[in-house]
């Protein structure tokens, strides 16, 4: 155990960082780990590999650099968090601009940009980066009236919907939109203001329905119950297979009938091998970090990192949320991964570097530094002899 009176960089974020918090994420992320050797057989017998394990090994490389980049972004100040989530997010932008021209393709979408081996997916990067820089728009809106931020940040917003759409993403673009206008909401946004960003919302969605084929099948899937839904049914089927205590580890048979069940649908395959009690500690974990995460926002004094704090967990919040909801069939199917659990390197990634930043602005010595920080501040120089 390290000593409280021990003066290194990391005695000081073992005694600072919020260790339950961080513990949490740590066991999503075994447990994500735990389920990829569960769902790696079953997807692997679709596709043209022999080893059974392959996604597995695969999935082990990604946890240890989530790892490393979940712990190493812990250990960030304040405003080493803005610089890097600025580069972040210009990279990301920059990335996704090229994507229509130079990206990979797959599923009648263009998401992914490859790197060699690796396809890398930029939008899973954008998500957190945009909350940190949509946190500091909204905070230095009151401070700076001179800068029209707020027109900016829906100008950001604005920008990325739009390249999201255009893969097209319509999921991630739900999800961005709900997490930027619930920072919209949180930053002081008018009544009025809501109506409106509200009705436009609904005026989007009735358009993506009407324009957008690909949206319109699903929802009337959902609604109907007709066509192709082979795969939330035996989704939801795998789950009820389960009953309380689970078919046991590799046990399952339900889930060599899942095409995604390493990744949209790993949650039915944890459901139907370890039963709803382990399900239920997997929700109660999520629901522990939101709550965590909002706890610690709501009682900062600080704007910026209050917005910050509670959006990204928000985020995380809000995309398992979908993803358990198309498990459980009560939201038209989406294909959005589990955070923590899921395999997908760019998700498992991005993913934990956003919730290194939440360790890393709820650190206690986050206070400490704003109270320095604002010690530094230059007061008028007195002449000599003049009045105080």
């Amino acid at each position: 155990m390290m000593s409280r009176a021990r003066k290194s960089p990391v005695a000081d974020w073992w005694w600072s960082v919020d260790r339950l918090l961080l513990l949490a994420a740590l066991l999503l992320l075994a447990f994500g780990f735990l389920l990829s050797l569960s769902s790696s057989p079953a997807a692997t017998h679709r596709l043209p590999i022999d080893d059974n394990f392959h996604f597995v090994k695969r999935h082990a490389v990604f946890v240890v650099l989530a790892f490393c980049v979940l712990i190493g972004t812990s250990f960030l100040d304040i405003r080493n968090v803005r610089r890097l989530a600025f580069l972040g997010f210009a990279g990301a932008l920059l990335v996704m601009l090229a994507l229509p021209f130079m990206g990979y393709s797959a599923k009648g979408a263009t998401r992914w940009f490859e790197l060699g081996p690796i396809k890398l997916q930029p939008s899973e990067f954008l998500k957190p980066t945009f909350v940190i820089v949509s946190a500091f728009l909204f905070s230095e809106s009151s401070k700076r009236p001179d800068i029209p931020c707020t027109a900016m940040a829906m100008g950001l917003y604005l920008l990325c919907a739009g390249l999201l759409i255009i893969q097209p993403d319509f999921g991630q673009t739900v999800l961005v939109t709900v997490v930027w206008g619930a920072m919209f909401f949180m930053a002081g946004m008018s009544w009025r203001l809501v109506g409106f960003l509200g009705g436009l919302a609904v005026v989007g969605s009735g358009a993506a329905y009407t324009l957008i084929p690909h949206v319109r099948d699903r929802i009337d899937r959902f609604v109907t119950g007709t066509g192709d839904t082979f795969q939330v049914d035996r989704g939801l089927q795998a789950i009820t297979n389960g009953g309380w205590l689970g078919q046991g580890p590799g046990e399952g048979s339900v889930k060599y009938g899942l095409p995604d069940s390493h990744t949209d649908f790993i949650f039915s395959v944890a459901a139907e091998e370890f039963g709803i009690l382990l399900a239920m500690v997997l929700v109660g974990l999520f629901a522990f970090v939101v709550l965590r995460g909002l706890w610690h926002g709501l009682s900062e004094r600080d704007r910026f990192v209050q917005l910050a704090v509670c959006g990204l967990v928000l985020q995380f919040g809000v995309q398992a949320c979908i993803n358990l909801a198309v498990n459980l069939q009560l939201i038209p199917a989406k294909g959005m991964t589990l955070p923590f659990i899921s395999y997908g390197g760019s998700s498992l990634i991005a993913v934990a570097f956003g919730m290194g930043l939440v360790l890393a602005l709820t650190r206690k010595r986050a206070e400490s530094y704003r109270r320095s920080e604002a010690r530094t501040v230059r007061r008028p120089v007195q002449l000599a002899g003049a009045p105080a």
